[in-house]
């Protein structure tokens, strides 16, 4: 006879692996919403903000503005994830999102365009809180395969946005961003009725006194031994891949001379390969390679030696075959160290801890470009050189923590 301490664990499981299911569904959602309000931006900035007589400059400082602000606040969003709940700060971000994109296609100055992208900044911080979901439900290869899971959304993202906002704009030039807001608004709506909160009240943080936004803690994170240095590969990596977003438009711009079609489709190649491999490439890499760190160290010196390669090509053929394996081996990088720093961390800090890690990545995105900007005065191919330069840093980076991490394990465990 079947008792009831048998049923119920089975029922309860299952009611749990639903929940899970929704709960990924959801986070894909959201990544999808991030990637397609970036996407949309791409091919319509220029000729959108030309209306308000911005020059390039101003235009290179709408996206220091975004990625200011998203650095700044990241960490907030974390930690207040870790007191509140995951859910309330998700819904908060993603109609902050909705918000911000509907400000900036109803603008009518410079001033509106500049606040709606340090608003998409501010509220744009929600990786961290997805990711601490995760961390919140999943385990181990789980964990590891569902951020994978966040990235080919991201991806998907990435390469419909693009072809998403050169359609639209045939009504309009504001219509993409018309599309993007409503999109997530519908999502904040599908995760008020159906995201449930992750957290257990038992694992959620403490108000004290110590300020949300804590510099110290910032970067006193680095002197960690193993999670320190891994929070510092995530660092260094989003500065050699945003140099290289820099370097890329210019390149193809005025190296290349190529038209704003074949630039989007290039743009679009980036979605196609990320989705392939944040979706089965990774996914496949964990399920066969038991070293994790071997992986990244082999991602790390790949892009190093194919971003300085990008320095020598000279014709759309050759520029976008190193492309297109550049993305094969970078994609790995990010998913599989977010996966180890959240290992790593207490489960009353996963907010807090990816927080500071999704902080390290927009800290990257206001100086790669800000690097780039200043060597494509000089020459646009040295771009290419100092992005393979920082790749091999991190790659260094990497290697020292996987040494410290098997001196840290052999001393735990002796035998």
């Amino acid at each position: 006879m079947t008792t009831p301490a048998t049923t119920v664990p089975l029922s309860s499981s299952l009611v749990e692996a639903k929940a899970n299911q929704r709960a990924l569904f959801f986070l894909a959602a959201v990544m999808l919403v991030n990637a397609l309000s970036y996407g949309t931006i791409i091919p319509l900035l220029y000729p959108y903000t030309a209306r308000f007589g911005i020059d390039a400059f101003g235009l290179s400082m709408l996206f220091v503005s975004f990625s200011l602000f998203q650095f700044l606040a990241t960490p907030i969003i974390g930690r207040l994830s870790d007191i509140y709940g995951r859910r309330p700060l998700l819904l908060i971000s993603l109609f902050g999102t909705s918000l911000s994109l509907a400000l900036f296609a109803s603008a009518t100055s410079i001033w509106m365009l500049f606040l709606a992208r340090i608003l998409d900044g501010i509220t744009g911080g929600n990786m961290s809180v997805a990711q601490a979901v995760i961390a919140d439900r999943l385990h181990g290869k789980e964990r590891a395969k569902a951020f994978g899971l966040l990235g080919a959304s991201f991806g998907f993202g990435f390469l419909a946005g693009p072809a998403i906002g050169g359609l639209l704009s045939e009504i309009s030039l504001t219509a993409p961003f018309w599309f993007a807001s409503g999109l997530a608004l519908l999502a904040t709506v599908f995760g008020y009725f159906f995201l449930k909160e992750s957290l257990h009240p038992d694992h959620r943080s403490e108000h004290g006194t110590e300020p949300v936004l804590n510099f110290h803690k910032l970067f006193s994170a680095l002197k960690l031994p193993v999670r320190g240095l891994l929070l510092l590969t995530v660092l260094m990596t989003s500065l050699a891949h945003n140099d290289f977003i820099l370097g890329f438009q210019s390149f193809t711009n005025d190296i290349l001379k190529l038209s704003p079609k074949t630039i989007g489709l290039l743009f679009a190649s980036f979605g196609v390969v990320s989705i392939i491999m944040q979706g089965v490439g990774i996914r496949f890499l964990l399920t066969h390679v038991k070293n994790h760190e071997k992986i990244i160290l082999v991602s790390q010196i790949s892009s190093a030696v194919v971003v300085a390669a990008l320095a020598l090509t000279h014709s759309l053929l050759t520029f976008a075959a190193v492309l297109f394996f550049y993305m094969f081996v970078s994609s790995p990088i990010f998913t599989i160290v977010q996966s180890m720093i959240s290992e790593r961390t207490d489960p009353t800090k996963q907010g807090e801890v990816l927080g500071i890690s999704s902080s390290y990545m927009s800290l990257g995105q206001i100086i790669g470009p800000t690097i780039a900007g200043l060597l494509a005065l000089t020459n646009i191919r040295l771009v290419f050189v100092a992005g393979g330069l920082l790749y091999g840093i991190s790659f260094l980076i990497s290697w020292w923590a996987s040494a410290k991490a098997q001196l840290h394990a052999r001393v735990t465990d002796p035998s």
